[in-house]
Parts: C-alpha cells; structure tokens; sequence
C-alpha cells in the first residue's frame, strides 16, 4: 500500500494554506468550512457529495467549494486519494475579488467540480510556489492570474447567491456560534426558535444542507483550528471548544481536515521558533 502522507504549509506573504495529501484512503464525512478551497485531484477516483448533487472525481479535476458549502467523500475504486488544495479565508478572498475585480464582493463560484486546462496550470503552479515556500513575488502575480480566471468564469457576486432561510434556522446558527463551547442539547434549540424537533431538523438540513449536529462540530473544529495557530495545546484547545476530552477532539479533527491537531499546530508553532 501506498505511503501515506499529509503535508500543510502556511504562507505569511498570501496569507493562505496550501495542502498536500498523498495515498489517502479514509473517507471524509460531511462538513464545511468557513474559508474557500480550491483543490484539483492528482491521482485517485472519489465519490463527492456536495450541494445537493453527486460527482465522480478523478485526476484532472478541480473542486471549488464556497464558504458554507456541505459536502462528503468517499474512494472509489481501489487508488488511493492525492490531492492539493488551498484554503483562501473570506478577508483574503475579498482583498483578492478587489484586486483582480475591482469590487470589494466575495464570489460564489457556480460549479463545485470542474475540468479546465488553463485554470489547472495556474492551480498548480501557485500551489507548487506556496508548498515550495517561494518568496519572489511570481508567487503572489501566479495568485492573482489564477483568482481572475476563476471569478471571471466560474462566480457571481456572493451576496446574489445566498439563499433565503427562515428567520428561525438564522436564530439556531447564531445560538450556535455563540455557545459552541457549551454542552448543547437539541431541546435547547428548540426551545430557543419554538419549533418541534422534526421541524428543525428538517427546516435546518433543507437550509444549511448540514444538520445541526455537524454544523455545531464544524464551527468547534474551526474555532479549535484557530486556537492551535495561536499556539494553544491540543488539550486546552479541545476543552475550550467543547470537545469531551483530546482522543474525542483528535478524532473529529483528523475526519474534519485530514490533519492531527498536533501536527497543524506545530507547523505554526515551529514557525514562531523559527522567527525568533
């Protein structure tokens, strides 16, 4: 069996994260994150779920999920998953949309998988530059190439996408962000919107394509995702963000991102020794 490895790296200069990930085979269940990925498949064939449609994802293909976008995997056939990605954060996405746009407007993208020659190219080598640590300015200008082909062919204006929800689900999201750290029961939910436990769940799923059970464990894993960049330990960052205990967290962490908390958090922490 293939080697397995996982490689993340941080770059001060775009301030975004550039990943690599060589002879995977565990699926990922569904989730979202609150930045936007941009990914291609070098070798491997997955079946992803996402926004309500069903793809076959093999070597050539490009993923673009949007902030909030659901979706799951899982391998097919019997070639493990290599994949590279960067995860853009919104404030990033929205100095780039200004940039190459001239509008101050987070875009959607309108396709989550795609196939394209040239926005492939510019894929890989902005990726391969973020991995390599490059710090000429190719690097950011190989970015800006890449973000200008993307909104110019594949989004919208965000806001123009966004679709409507029921005040109630808008309520429970809020709840959720606020108390993430806290024991959180369904009973409290409904209690808080006046909706019977059916209704929620169903209202809420339909809405967010997430139930609200995940969408509590994506906000912890985020959250806990930004206390390791800091330099928290696992330990505190799992309690502080309402995980039972590390084995809990480091489960959940590693089936959210693919990464050991110890390991994301090193790659950070190293790098303030490093600076020192």
């Amino acid at each position: 069996m293939k080697r397995e490895t996982r490689t993340l790296v941080y770059d001060e200069t775009l301030k975004i994260e550039a990943y690599h990930f060589e002879g995977i085979v565990q699926p990922f269940p569904n989730h979202f994150h609150e930045h936007y990925v941009i990914g291609f498949l070098e070798n491997g064939c997955r079946h992803l779920s996402c926004a309500s449609k069903e793809y076959r994802i093999e070597s050539g293909n490009i993923v673009l999920f949007n902030p909030g976008d659901s979706h799951a995997c899982i391998q097919t056939g019997d070639g493990a998953l290599d994949y590279s990605a960067l995860n853009i954060s919104k404030e990033v996405m929205l100095d780039l949309a200004q940039e190459v746009s001239g509008k101050r407007e987070l875009p959607r993208f309108s396709q989550n998988v795609i196939r394209d020659e040239e926005i492939l190219c510019g894929l890989r080598s902005t990726h391969e530059m973020v991995m390599r640590k490059v710090q000429a300015f190719e690097k950011e200008e190989s970015l800006l190439f890449l973000m200008s082909s993307l909104i110019r062919k594949y989004s919208g204006p965000f806001e123009c996408h966004v679709p409507a929800c029921r005040q109630e689900i808008e309520e429970v999201c809020l709840f959720l962000q606020r108390h993430y750290a806290q024991r959180i029961e369904l009973n409290q939910l409904c209690a808080q919107v006046g909706l019977s436990k059916s209704t929620l769940l169903r209202s809420f799923t339909k809405a967010k394509g997430i139930t609200p059970y995940r969408y509590l464990e994506t906000i912890r894993i985020n959250e806990a995702q930004k206390r390791l960049m800091k330099g928290e330990s696992v330990l505190d960052a799992a309690i502080k963000t309402g995980f039972f205990d590390q084995s809990h967290f480091t489960n959940y962490f590693i089936r959210f991102t693919g990464l050991a908390p110890g390991a994301y958090r090193d790659m950070f922490f190293e790098k303030e020794k490093g600076g020192k």
